[in-house]
């Protein structure tokens, strides 16, 4: 089962410093995340999503690789190619992996302009280790939701908050 975690910052880079500290903390296996995305609300009040992947891109490059393999068991590679790249390109962008669409955007809408969140599926976790990092970083931000334990959250809200 997968825990969500969601940090408010006072503004936008926090939240795109600490998601490339997680991807880091990530290549070391300190945790594995299912999804992480960063929200944003600008000064204008518009909330935009930031994917870690661009499914779209990779539903098309998926379907051009099927696309030119199956184009070449008929012997029209070139066709099969843009057939497989538009179908891809198609399933990658109503596709939807992770944290919900819809539930990022209506908590972004709560937001005050300027803010940001950081949405965290995390399938494992080494706790310690990770929390230290993120002490070390000394990043302030708020919990706004999780589904860590009690105690878990307890550890991370004490780091986050008074950093």
């Amino acid at each position: 089962m997968s825990d969500l975690v969601v940090m408010g910052f006072d503004d936008d880079v926090k939240a795109f410093e600490m998601r490339a500290a997680l991807a880091k903390m990530q290549k070391e296996y300190l945790i594995e995340m299912e999804d992480v995305v960063v929200v944003t609300k600008d000064d204008k009040g518009k909330v935009k999503l930031h994917q870690a992947v661009n499914l779209t891109i990779a539903g098309a490059a998926g379907g051009s690789f099927w696309g030119l393999l199956i184009g070449m068991l008929f012997l029209n590679p070139l066709l099969g190619v843009v057939a497989g790249a538009a179908a891809g390109a198609v399933g990658g962008a109503l596709s939807d992996i992770g944290v919900d669409d819809k539930f990022m955007k209506q908590l972004g809408e709560t937001f005050q302009p300027g803010t940001s969140a950081l949405f965290v599926l995390i399938r494992k976790v080494t706790t310690d280790k990770v929390l230290e990092e993120m002490k070390a970083m000394g990043l302030h931000a708020h919990i706004l939701q999780t589904s860590l334990s009690k105690d878990t959250e307890d550890e991370l809200r004490e780091v986050l908050e008074h950093a």
